[in-house]
């Protein structure tokens, strides 16, 4: 059930809000925006703009809150890296708040559609804690309540919008997507691999819903290469970057390149240590500013940025 986010698109607004300041190439498109009643998709074509000063004005109308992440999540590098562009087919793995959507749905562009994916439904029983029965009974209703959540963002002019779950993907969409996207959502897809197979399931249906000779890009918490297998097993946020393109790699997917982009050197957790105790989560601050300002000091974690194809047929 796609649903299209169209609001009237203010390309002037986007360009305004914030951060560096728009090309001259941008300034003119959203000038040829406001004349021509809202038709950014139009105006843009016309103005000449690329693709990447379409995302560099995206990027400049995100909150202030997410700008601050910027920083260590590199958006504009990261979607440039991968290949996306407006128009394309894209799943997003676990889009959680929607720190990625918000970025991806103006971005993408009415032209373009983004499918959300949640975990499996046989999953999340294995998280335990947080995973009472009443989380579990409303997580069944996920593909209804996001694309509520994603209509009350009202995103202006914004790619078609839908939610499908992982282990239960329509059909139709086998061979639709141009891009698949595992941001920070493998470690759990890798932590209870044993239990379910749901890695390889992810794998699978990623392989069946890209079109021959699409991509998927990865961005994943990275455990240091001498630190024990167990620890790194996803567990604690963490995944051996030689051990995930392995995985790839016997699901069918050839790796195409590496990137540095998202690293972060001053990361170096040891046995002890856990992807959340890092910002934004603090989890083992406990309000202590002095603990909050020692993880401030490392960053986000250390991540690895991979791009995978499919093979064309």
């Amino acid at each position: 059930m796609l649903r299209t986010l169209l609001l009237g698109a203010s390309a002037l607004a986007l360009a305004a809000c914030g951060g560096e300041a728009p090309s001259e190439e941008t300034e003119t498109a959203a000038a040829e925006v406001e004349e021509s009643g809202g038709d950014a998709p139009a105006a843009a074509e016309e103005a000449g703009v690329s693709a990447s000063e379409k995302l560099d004005a995206v990027l400049a109308a995100q909150s202030e809150e997410t700008k601050a992440r910027y920083q260590y999540r590199h958006p504009a590098e990261t979607l440039a890296f991968f290949g996306i562009e407006p128009g394309m087919t894209v799943v997003e793995a676990l889009p959680g708040g929607g720190w990625y959507s918000k970025i991806l749905i103006p971005y993408l562009g009415p032209e373009g559609a983004l499918v959300g994916v949640d975990y499996s439904m046989d999953m999340w029983p294995l998280f335990g804690g947080f995973a009472t029965e009443e989380f579990i009974s409303n997580r069944a209703n996920w593909t209804t309540t996001w694309l509520d959540t994603v209509d009350g963002w009202e995103i202006e002019d914004g790619a078609d919008v839908d939610a499908a779950v992982f282990g239960s993907m329509p059909s139709e969409m086998a061979g639709s997507a141009d891009a698949v996207l595992f941001i920070r959502a493998l470690h759990n897809l890798n932590r209870f691999e044993d239990d379910g197979g749901f890695r390889t399931q992810a794998l699978t249906d990623a392989m069946a819903v890209l079109k021959p000779g699409g991509v998927v890009g990865v961005v994943q918490h990275r455990a240091p290469a001498g630190n024990s297998d167990d620890w790194a097993d996803g567990s604690n946020g963490y995944v051996k970057q030689d051990a995930l393109i392995a995985s790839f790699e016997a699901a069918g997917f050839e790796l195409v390149d590496q990137s540095e982009i998202n690293a972060n050197p001053n990361d170096q957790p040891t046995e002890d240590d856990f992807v959340w105790r890092l910002p934004p989560n603090y989890g083992t601050a406990d309000g202590d500013e002095a603990i909050m300002a020692e993880m401030d000091a490392i960053g986000e974690t250390d991540r690895m940025t991979l791009l995978f194809r499919k093979p064309a047929e």
